[in-house]
């Protein structure tokens, strides 16, 4: 039985194999392979905002329908708050929620609301009967400022510090174990 390939000798099918252009297709894919690899092992609410540390965006937002106050920028100065971003229509908000009014009833920090590309009547409706956990509500209706923002989606929840810089981003539902592990430390550090 012959080694050998359509006529070729077996030492020069090996070395044809170990020429440029067979290798670095197969580096490319080599690379790309460790590349999602990696990538599958990253938890996607951690991605990282260029905004920690900066002033927040420049906005100024009307209320929701059916609420007094709006939302701008400097509502978000001299004192820790939270600002959460969500939406009626939104799942996992409906999901955060009591966690957000479980906060209000403590009055752990004001929390501030800016409602993503909502309607008017859903998002009051939504409000009226979930409750109101916010102190101000903006109406994002056209989703602008959350872009200014950096949001990738609802819901997202922004700590702010008193010089109305993002102090820490989440993307996803506000669960009780965040409250207790991440938030609830972050705020009393910030309050020092």
């Amino acid at each position: 039985m012959s080694h050998e390939v359509q006529g070729v000798e077996p030492a020069a099918a090996d070395s044809r194999l170990l020429r440029p252009e067979f290798l670095v297709p197969l580096a490319v894919f080599a690379a790309i392979a460790v590349l999602l690899a990696a990538g599958l092992t990253l938890d996607p609410r951690e991605i990282p905002s260029p905004l920690i540390g900066k002033p927040v965006p420049r906005f100024e937002l009307p209320p929701v329908l059916g609420r007094a106050l709006g939302l701008r920028t400097s509502d978000l100065e001299r004192e820790v708050s939270i600002v959460n971003v969500f939406a009626s229509w939104c799942v996992s908000c409906k999901e955060e929620h009591p966690v957000f009014m479980q906060m209000q009833r403590e009055r752990l920090v004001p929390i501030h609301g800016l409602n993503y590309k909502d309607q008017p009547e859903d998002a009051r409706k939504w409000l009226d009967d979930m409750g109101d956990p916010y102190t101000r509500t903006g109406a994002d209706i056209d989703g602008r400022v959350a872009i200014e923002w950096g949001v990738y989606g609802v819901p997202e929840t922004f700590l702010i510090d008193r010089e109305g810089r993002i102090a820490y981003k989440h993307i996803g539902p506000v669960t009780p174990k965040l409250l207790d592990e991440t938030l609830r430390p972050l705020i009393a550090r910030l309050r020092q």
